[in-house]
């Protein structure tokens, strides 16, 4: 029973995405650690020739700015590999499930007061078919379950309950679908962000053997793959599973209160006297064909030491009465 969101929600999400992919986007400035004293000494030994009066340019501001590498988050995800691809939609899907468990999954969401209000007055006057009718132009968790009870109101108080939990438990499934997702992106991104990494380790170990210790940046680089791609699949999975577990206890308490609210409605219900009645597209007033049947003249045979009831609507009759004062049917007693 999944809606979509409406409009203001969708662009509220969409200005939530763009200012976290505009956050991702400020520069981390990775500042160099300048020369220690030692160093510099040992520059100078190794090359006496240089002028010792020459000024000391290494504290220069050109030297320090050149020093100083402004590396994006973008090029600092992008080292992550292929893997931040897939990671990437996860956390797109984390950020539009969580919307919308906590948007859909709300108890007023599920039975709406005002809907509610509605049918306890429509109950109230008796009127069952306008309560259907309510239901199905009302469409949410509560409206289905009781419907669904509705049209089996002719058949007895076991078929409505049945008929309630049937619906239930199959609108609270389709609910839950999405939270669901939830759990597994939470299981899945660390794993993609471990093939990352192992990823990461057979370029860096190919390098390493290729180049041994002469090419530092590309071994360095490979590492980082590592260790982009595993920090990214844990960043992704913990915010997943925590609110999977939030909207899980969210959603189990809004259908609890839904189904209370549709037993309440039916518990004054009166089925004794609705028995036969059909609610629904196929409307009837007619229950258990007592029309019919008096209208036929067929006789029913009941027992003098073990009838009190009418065989055709229930009710309750005298013995040797006949026809049945409630509804019109020719009753046989035998002796």
């Amino acid at each position: 029973m999944s809606s979509m969101l409406p409009t203001y929600l969708r662009t509220g999400l969409l200005a939530l995405i763009v200012l976290a992919g505009s956050a991702l986007i400020h520069p981390l400035s990775a500042q160099s650690t300048p020369p220690s004293p030692d160093a510099q000494a040992a520059t100078a030994a190794a090359n006496p020739t240089s002028d010792a009066s020459s000024p000391d340019t290494s504290a220069s501001p050109d030297t320090t700015k050149k020093g100083t590498e402004a590396v994006t988050m973008t090029q600092f995800l992008a080292q992550g590999g292929i893997a931040m691809w897939f990671l990437g939609f996860a956390s797109v899907c984390v950020v539009w499930f969580t919307t919308e468990g906590f948007v859909n999954l709300r108890a007023r969401k599920l039975s709406p007061p005002a809907l509610v209000a509605r049918l306890r007055e429509a109950f109230r006057s008796g009127n069952y078919q306008e309560a259907w009718n309510i239901c199905k132009s009302n469409r949410c968790f509560l409206s289905a379950v009781l419907a669904a009870g509705l049209e089996r109101i002719g058949k007895g108080k076991d078929a409505v309950e049945f008929a309630v939990e049937e619906t239930a438990v199959r609108e609270g499934t389709v609910l839950k679908t999405n939270t669901t997702f939830l759990s597994v992106i939470g299981v899945v991104s660390p794993m993609i962000g471990l093939t990352g990494t192992v990823i990461g380790m057979i370029k860096a170990f190919h390098t390493l053997g290729d180049n041994g210790i002469s090419n530092p940046s590309q071994l360095a680089a490979n590492i980082g793959e590592v260790l982009v791609a595993t920090a990214s699949g844990l960043i992704v999975a913990i915010p997943a599973f925590v609110f999977y577990y939030i909207l899980r206890a969210l959603s189990q308490g809004s259908v609890l209160h839904a189904e209370s609210e549709v037993y309440r409605l039916l518990d004054d219900v009166p089925y004794e006297q609705l028995s036969g009645i059909k609610i629904g597209e196929n409307f009837s007033t007619d229950p258990s064909a007592k029309t019919r049947s008096a209208q036929a003249g067929v006789s029913q045979k009941v027992s003098r030491d073990i009838t009190t009831n009418c065989p055709s609507c229930n009710a309750p009759i005298s013995v040797g009465t006949t026809p049945c004062p409630n509804c019109g049917t020719v009753l046989d007693w035998g002796s």
